[in-house]
């Protein structure tokens, strides 16, 4: 029988999520990770979570895409038996995103639909779907950004799907509660990823401009942000829930 928590991540091949799924293993927490369609790079997240003594699977998941989320948890199901001799997980982290930069007179309804489907449909009826599948007493962590904050030019559809997420965290933690099931959200201030291009790490004007805008005197880093949602899904955050926890090093305060 499987005592070790078991946290699921979704878009866990690289980035932010990655480094996720990486502070989830150093907790001690069995890992399953989704990926969109890098499988080698999500497969080279397995073996180093191997690495560490911990165990670890991925599934390909489009969250764009709700039809797949059947499919998807069968799937997860037969996995879970198989590696870990459950049909239960006690984590999600929401974490698959895309980064769309449009002001507001420029984005395409195309542009706020994926947006709409990825980072606020999808996580909803995904959430709704892995109910059955998760243990009390576990947590689901989702993520946000800065921007609801933070009110930059660039990002008015971004930063109001995540704005939905943080509302959503709010009722999901009350509904939730009565299972023991804690609902948190973290808000990433810029950090240095691939996000957008990758213009906060590549452009060093504007990682300048940023550090000098924030408090604690840097650019975020990904392995800012994946240990304090490792921290939300141990027992050590036993008493947090429905918080926005911002990981911004104080930008822009």
């Amino acid at each position: 029988m499987n005592m070790n928590k078991i946290a699921l991540v979704t878009g866990g091949s690289r980035g932010l999520g990655k480094d996720m799924a990486l502070n989830l293993a150093k907790k001690g927490l069995d890992v399953i990770l989704t990926y969109h369609s890098k499988k080698e790079e999500a497969e080279r997240v397995v073996s180093e979570i191997g690495e560490m003594g911990r165990r670890c699977f991925a599934l390909q998941l489009d969250t764009g895409n709700t039809k797949s989320f059947d499919s998807f948890f069968s799937e997860l199901v037969s996995r879970l038996s198989a590696t870990f001799s459950t049909d239960k997980f006690d984590f999600l982290v929401n974490n698959a995103g895309i980064g769309v930069t449009a002001a507001f007179a420029e984005t395409t309804e195309e542009q706020f639909d994926s947006l709409i489907n990825i980072q606020f449909k999808g996580p909803f009826f995904l959430t709704q779907k892995a109910m059955p599948y998760m243990n009390d007493g576990g947590g689901i962590v989702n993520i946000s950004t800065g921007l609801t904050r933070i009110i930059l030019p660039y990002y008015p559809a971004y930063a109001s799907t995540k704005a939905a997420m943080e509302n959503l965290t709010k009722y999901l933690a009350k509904d939730l509660g009565s299972r023991g099931i804690r609902v948190n959200i973290v808000a990433p201030g810029a950090i240095e990823t691939d996000f957008a291009g990758g213009m906060v790490r590549d452009n060093a004007d504007m990682n300048n401009h940023i550090a000098s805008q924030t408090a604690l005197g840097r650019v975020g880093l990904p392995s800012d942000i994946g240990s304090v949602v490792a921290f939300l899904c141990t027992d050590e955050a036993k008493w947090i829930t429905a918080q926005r926890i911002e990981i911004s090093g104080g930008q822009m305060l």
